[in-house]
């Protein structure tokens, strides 16, 4: 049994799933794609849950590989960046976001994210709303990436027909009309209470 590279493993995984979508990756065809009989794939993953989700943490390298925001940055610049970033990476691969959602960071992801979030914590944000802030990013950021990869062709028809007044926003405005409203909550419940007077 022939013993194959990890990485180039993932590799060719995610290449498949962008030619067939998630639904066509199996540990089977990426064998098949590999040259090798489906045991190989056992020398790295136990099953497709495994590769599912290695492939989930390959897709997100680009987001990894960003610096960390440091003392002294403007939170809110960075939120709105980071999760910018966040949601290209899942745009970056067919069905990215059905792949990553539901997955777990481990490892140097999860440092990351423990980083990110000291660093709202230490920028005056309070620990429940950096918290919840992020999740609540983090979730409506995947929606969108699935919702905008569901219906790739959306956009083109979302421009209103003559006589009608209401345009429907394309994927990315509505992103960056919901990511500033998450912003702007969550400024709004970390600013400290003003002393009120009569």
């Amino acid at each position: 049994m022939a013993k194959i590279d990890r990485a180039v493993a993932v590799r060719e995984a995610l290449a498949l799933l962008d030619e067939v979508g998630l639904d066509g990756v199996s540990t089977r065809a990426v064998a098949r794609r590999l040259g090798v009989e489906q045991p190989s794939l056992y020398w790295h993953f136990k099953n497709k849950q495994e590769l599912l989700a290695a492939m989930a943490a390959a897709a997100l390298e680009p987001q990894d590989a960003l610096p960390l925001p440091q003392t002294g940055d403007d939170w809110r610049s960075w939120f709105l960046e980071n999760y910018r970033s966040f949601r290209s990476a899942l745009l970056a691969h067919r069905d990215g976001a059905r792949l990553h959602a539901g997955s777990v960071p481990d490892g140097a992801s999860r440092e990351r994210l423990l980083q990110k979030f000291a660093f709202l914590v230490d920028a005056g944000v309070p620990q429940s709303h950096a918290i919840a802030g992020m999740l609540a990013a983090s979730r409506f950021t995947v929606g969108s990436a699935l919702e905008q990869q569901a219906d790739p062709d959306a956009d083109e028809a979302a421009a209103p027909t003559p006589g009608e007044h209401l345009a429907v926003p394309t994927h990315e405005q509505a992103f960056e009309a919901g990511l500033l409203m998450l912003l702007t909550g969550l400024a709004g419940a970390s600013a400290p209470a003003r002393d009120v007077r009569s």
